[in-house]
């Protein structure tokens, strides 16, 4: 296994003596979270820092972050409730941009680039096994948080090593067996998050991965509702059925709380209208949830996370 290369530091800033030093990020206060999350809802986050880089990030921790802090990447596969989010909200997606091989077979990722940006990376590199990654709304660190994967592919079957980074702006290296791995679902994380992945890949014709790509977006740009604000598939599949068929056999398409709506075009899909407030889509998740176990006997379990506080109304 190789090792893992972190990218150099930043050179420190002058200070004066007893004051850290200046961010070189941007720091926001009652920041919408609307404005970071795919479903487009939201309540405030009390701090929201937007780093540089991996540099400005650890002395963001190691100095600025008050409370505890909620880790955000693209914001897909998010749910944050209307009350916002107290303590620190920490936006990787831009900043833990590094993208670069480290041999012929092996991809270093910052824990900030898009799915979709890395997929096609390998793509051009000649490397096969991570164009399910295109169709994954989301960051590198978004889909090692949740194992994401589509057309049979997942994320961790990939995974070389890992990098983490804790709330006092710690690095460590991790290999795949220090985590308990599952079907869209990591354990073992705990209050740290992804700052870089080692992605172990086969070589290919960059013209034949590109063609996969192509082929999996057209078939995704036909049966998802992409035109609307969603998270993507907001129940995991159960064993041996999909949920999408189960939600659909209950007659939910088009099932709408407020403006939210069970998509048309994909029962797992639930979209945003327009107007929608995080309450109106966590009522319909656990509408459409509650109605399927009652007539199928089911217990659907939702790959998004919901967090932040409610609002008494």
């Amino acid at each position: 296994m190789n090792a893992l290369h972190p990218p150099a530091a930043a050179a420190p800033t002058a200070a004066s003596a007893g004051t850290p030093a200046p961010l070189r990020g941007r720091l926001r206060l009652g920041q919408p979270m609307s404005r970071y999350t795919s479903w487009r809802v939201g309540g405030p986050a009390d701090r929201l820092y937007l780093p540089k880089d991996l540099a400005d990030l650890q002395h963001f921790l190691r100095h600025w972050a008050v409370g505890p802090v909620t880790w955000v990447g693209l914001g897909s596969n998010l749910l944050v409730r209307d009350g916002g989010i107290r303590g620190t909200v920490v936006v990787t997606a831009g900043a833990l941009s590094e993208l670069r091989l480290l041999d012929e077979r092996t991809v270093r990722a910052g824990a900030g680039v898009s799915c979709a940006k890395l997929a096609r990376f390998c793509a051009n590199a000649g490397l096969a096994g991570a164009e399910f990654l295109a169709g994954v709304p989301g960051t590198l660190g978004g889909a090692l948080a949740m194992n994401a994967g589509a057309h049979g592919g997942e994320t961790w079957r990939l995974v070389q090593a890992v990098e983490t980074l804790d709330p006092h702006g710690q690095l460590q290296r991790r290999a795949p067996e220090s985590f308990r791995i599952g079907y869209r679902s990591v354990e073992g994380l705990g209050d740290a998050w992804f700052a870089a992945a080692e992605l172990r890949l086969n070589p290919d014709a960059p013209t034949a991965v590109n063609a996969r790509i192509r082929e999996w977006l057209e078939r995704r740009s036909q049966t998802q509702p992409l035109e609307l604000p969603s998270c993507g598939s907001v129940f995991r599949n159960p064993p041996g059925d999909h949920a999408a068929r189960l939600i659909e056999s209950c007659g939910l398409k088009g099932w709408r709380i407020g403006g939210a709506q069970v998509s048309e075009k994909h029962a797992n899909f639930i979209v945003n209208l327009g107007d929608a407030r995080a309450a109106d889509i966590e009522t319909l998740i656990r509408h459409v949830a509650a109605t399927v176990e009652a007539r199928c006997g089911v217990r659907l379990h939702p790959e998004v996370r919901v967090i932040g506080e409610e609002v008494d109304i």
